[in-house]
């Protein structure tokens, strides 16, 4: 009976303490989300769907939509989580945190909003040489 009672308490606590991993891991993805530039593209994001808002909802709209970032937070990180172990998230924030990190952070999106508009030219040329040895 002690022996089961043993086991099961031990059992317990290592579920407790890999849940307590579990969270820290996550939070620390999160962090890493924010801080890679995600939640000012979330944010101007949310203001400029606001803008169809009649200004009298305005505050309501945003704290409703703001209230919508913490699930999408818990998704995206749970991608993070299976590509990346807690060490590495670690060190992407630890990178994030340096100045070249706070620079690539401020320019990501502009970069990536242009990288695709340039995406989609070349997609374009490629889709007419495809239509030109289609014919």
């Amino acid at each position: 009976m002690k022996k089961i009672l043993f086991v099961s308490l031990l059992l317990i606590t290592m579920s407790f303490v890999q849940a307590q991993e579990g969270k820290k891991f996550k939070n620390e993805t999160v962090e890493f989300l924010k801080i890679t530039g995600a939640g000012a593209a979330f944010e101007n994001a949310i203001t400029q769907i606001g803008t169809m808002v009649p200004e009298t909802s305005r505050a309501t709209y945003v704290q409703e939509a703001q209230g919508t970032l913490t699930d999408l937070y818990d998704q995206l990180a749970e991608l993070y989580m299976a590509e990346f172990t807690p060490e590495e998230i670690q060190q992407l924030v630890n990178f994030y945190k340096t100045d070249l990190g706070k620079k690539l952070a401020e320019k990501q999106l502009g970069l990536t909003q242009k990288a695709m508009s340039h995406g989609q030219a070349w997609g374009m040329k490629v889709q007419k040489i495809a239509q030109k040895y289609s014919q």
